[in-house]
């Protein structure tokens, strides 16, 4: 288990795995999954495991239940040499975002990362609107969130940038990194020690292929050059995929995503938009709707320019799509009971 170990087996994974301890059974690692089929490191190698029918029923209950890059999974030998994917053992974390299906889905876009940074480029000038909702989901994963701004060697003044974007990252790294120069590679590297895992997060041509190909130390992943003009790159990650990196540890990279649902919860919101939240929280009413209430903290931080009107636009937004995926997931279950036969 030693080649595991340095991918983040541990003993809790041990124990989970030991109800499904039998000769013909071994553990492993997605590294990618394609539609019925999975790409898995486990001790002997590398193995392509078809979907069991368990999974698969697992799966039609749950999208969220199919395996994904980054899972820890129990394998099946069986004489004829076939390998089944039987079981995805418990998640410790996972990267989930709102399916813009009828049902609103919940579809894992990664699992079982240590950390997650949201790769927003320099070039063209930073998103603020999109990196706090990408944001939001990372800290909704249960993983560490950071920003990695990439394509650094693109501007005139990176720090200022970072300082700038700061204030819109409560209590999360922003660390500048430029592959072309090496500007903060090093410093993203200590996410990826042995037993680690970290995953990209963000739009397509942002700079995560190049970004795995500087961690990797070689180039495993397809890039396609930028326009200088306004830092746009083609889209080149179609799947999602966990990359082994050199003395252990590994990173998940993920496809180009342009729009991203967040689900229910609102936890990875509240922690997304930290600054915001302990403002409403100082309010001398508790339902106040934060607009002329008398002692509003918010109020008061806008008209001194501790809280940006931007920002406070942004959180709204975000509270009102949570509360709509809220009722959404409620009529589900009052349907889904409502279906289900009487004893």
């Amino acid at each position: 288990m030693s080649d595991l170990s340095a991918l983040g087996w541990s003993e809790t994974l041990a124990s989970a795995y030991r109800n499904f301890d039998r000769p013909d059974a071994l553990p492993g690692r997605v590294l990618r999954a394609d539609r019925g089929v999975c790409t898995v490191l486990d001790p002997t190698g590398v193995t392509r495991a078809s979907l069991a029918g368990s999974v698969l029923l697992g799966a039609a209950q749950d999208p969220a239940n199919l395996p994904c890059a980054g899972d820890w999974v129990v394998l099946r030998r069986w004489p004829d040499r076939r390998t089944t994917l039987e079981c995805v053992l418990p998640r410790r974390t996972a990267l989930i975002r709102r399916t813009a299906d009828k049902d609103s889905s919940g579809q894992v876009l990664a699992a079982n990362m240590d950390a997650v940074a949201v790769v927003e480029p320099m070039l063209p000038a930073p998103d603020d609107a999109r990196v706090e909702r990408l944001l939001a989901l990372a800290w909704e994963s249960g993983a560490e969130p950071l920003v990695v701004l990439s394509k650094s060697d693109t501007a005139g003044d990176p720090q200022a940038i970072a300082r700038q974007l700061s204030r819109l990252a409560p209590r999360v790294r922003v660390l500048p990194v430029s592959v072309h120069d090496g500007t903060g590679v090093q410093a993203l590297r200590e996410y990826v020690a042995p037993g680690r895992t970290l995953a990209l997060l963000g739009r397509s041509g942002a700079g995560k292929s190049s970004l795995v190909n500087a961690l990797a130390g070689t180039d495993v992943m397809g890039v396609q050059e930028i326009r200088r003009a306004d830092g746009k790159g083609r889209h080149t990650t179609a799947y999602r995929n966990l990359v082994l990196v050199p003395g252990g540890g590994a990173v998940l990279d993920t496809p180009g995503i342009r729009g991203v649902g967040l689900l229910d919860t609102g936890e990875g919101l509240e922690r997304a938009f930290a600054d915001v939240a302990e403002l409403a929280a100082q309010c001398r009413f508790g339902d106040c709707h934060h607009d002329a209430e008398p002692g509003c903290a918010i109020v008061a931080a806008l008209a001194d320019g501790t809280l940006v009107p931007r920002r406070l636009e942004s959180w709204r937004k975000l509270q009102r799509e949570v509360a709509v995926e809220s009722g959404r997931r409620a009529v589900r279950l009052a349907g889904a009971a409502q279906r289900r036969p009487h004893r």
